[in-house]
């Protein structure tokens, strides 16, 4: 019988991401209990799926009450851009993420600067516009290469970095004149162009404190040699060589500190993930993107390498207690790689099949995380533009790459794709203007 006092999580979302979650939370000691909504097929034969949409709070209210939930995990940002944190904690149920007015750090680009300019956080210059013929007029004074990010939420597809000035013209009209983006793209920064190696740090905050998990690195672009258009993401690896110790302390003491008490200040107190995309340039971290959550797809490479009760951490956080002693990191190294749709992330066709999933449960050090499958006729089917993660873990990079495309090696079927540099020579090297 499970006792009275027992975690019993429920995740919401229905990606890759938040089956990595469950996931982990389910590893916690004493196995709790842990259930998602909506879920995915391929979390199904783990975890209890409920009916209830990631944006309806009142379901999830009810959800949470009936199944005696000790604390909502919630995974994209949309829900929380809309409020769902702060009605879940209305009506006395314990969540992770932050409230709609927290969340803004991500809803918009030029909100997060605005905080940074007040907490002295190092970032990218950047102006913002309304109108096309104002923001084409401020590519003379900007590039190239330019920086282009559309201000709200664009699925990760909103940021464009090159040195073509068409491309740039075409980009800014399509957000302010052709409504790409809808209210995401209703405004644009131009923003300063940073040399460097990417990384990206994810904070547990409870508010006032944090809890930096082991630092990833992820590739966005669609293509081999980050060619192609960016997308929500093709692939990660961490601990990336790109942020050593040191950079990790700087990194908490100059950006995560000042954001959190520059937030406080302002009343409306951060208690979640906070996720740094950042540029380790050669005056040290400068702050690319804030994420109000979990990254998608850095979160399935991270997760394999956090050791101790990932519930507890997160409870503490949402409490305004945080217990760093938690969690630990475990050595080794984890690196996942996206299987997609073929035509993602502009030209989606679905209906593809990935033959061989199920099987990857016996490759060694081998993990396989759902996002936009569907089971049918006893066939994995693509439904959505990124399909699933293949994780491999094993004690170097090279060796969990090795196992992570060996898996997919194993694999068959038709009208899916993936990148086959995640992690690869030169892994921590590249220089980029932008993230999502």
């Amino acid at each position: 019988m499970r006792p009275v006092d027992a975690a019993r999580y429920l995740v919401v979302g229905s990606g890759g991401r938040e089956h990595a979650l469950a996931w982990r939370l389910a590893l916690d000691p004493g196995h709790p209990e842990v259930l998602v909504a909506p879920g995915n097929d391929g979390m199904a034969a783990a975890f209890e799926r409920l009916p209830v949409a990631e944006g309806d709070a009142a379901g999830l209210v009810r959800a949470a009450r009936a199944r005696g939930v000790t604390l909502v995990v919630i995974g994209p940002e949309a829900p929380l851009a809309a409020g769902v944190a702060d009605a879940l904690v209305a009506q006395g149920v314990a969540v992770f993420g932050p409230s709609a007015s927290a969340a803004r750090l991500e809803a918009s680009k030029w909100f997060a600067k605005e905080v940074m300019r007040e907490a002295g956080v190092p970032t990218a210059r950047a102006s913002v516009h309304e109108d096309a013929a104002e923001a084409r007029a401020a590519l003379d004074g900007a590039g190239p290469p330019w920086v282009l990010k559309a201000d709200g939420l664009a699925a990760g597809k909103g940021v464009l970095v090159t040195a073509a000035r068409a491309e740039a013209e075409a980009f800014l009209a399509a957000c302010l004149e052709g409504g790409r983006f809808g209210e995401g793209g209703r405004r644009v920064l131009i923003e300063e162009f940073l040399a460097g190696e990417e990384a990206s740090v994810m904070a547990v905050c409870d508010g006032a404190r944090h809890v930096l998990l082991p630092p990833a690195r992820d590739y966005k672009r669609a293509r081999d040699g980050d060619a192609g258009p960016n997308t929500g993401g093709m692939g990660a690896f961490c601990p990336t060589p790109a942020v050593d110790a040191a950079a990790e302390e700087r990194i908490g003491r100059e950006i995560v500190a000042p954001v959190l008490a520059a937030m406080a200040a302002r009343g409306t107190p951060f208690r979640g993930l906070l996720y740094c995309g950042l540029m380790m340039t050669a005056a040290g971290p400068r702050v690319i993107e804030f994420n109000v959550r979990f990254g998608d797809p850095e979160t399935q490479a991270v997760l394999p390498l956090v050791t101790g009760s990932l519930g507890a951490l997160l409870a503490s956080a949402a409490r305004g207690d945080l217990a760093p002693q938690a969690v630990g990191r475990a050595p080794g190294a984890a690196v996942a790689v996206a299987l997609v749709d073929e035509g993602y992330p502009d030209a989606v066709r679905g209906g593809g099949a990935i033959e061989g999933l199920d099987a990857l449960a016996a490759h060694e050090g081998v993990a396989v995380f759902h996002a936009g499958t569907a089971r049918e006729g006893g066939a994995w089917r693509v439904r959505g533009g990124r399909a699933a993660y293949v994780v491999g873990r094993a004690p170097g990079r090279d060796e969990a790459r090795a196992r992570a495309y060996g898996a997919i090696a194993a694999l068959g079927g038709r009208g899916w794709r993936c990148r086959s540099d995640v992690a690869g020579v030169g892994a921590a090297q590249g220089a980029a203007g932008g993230m999502r």
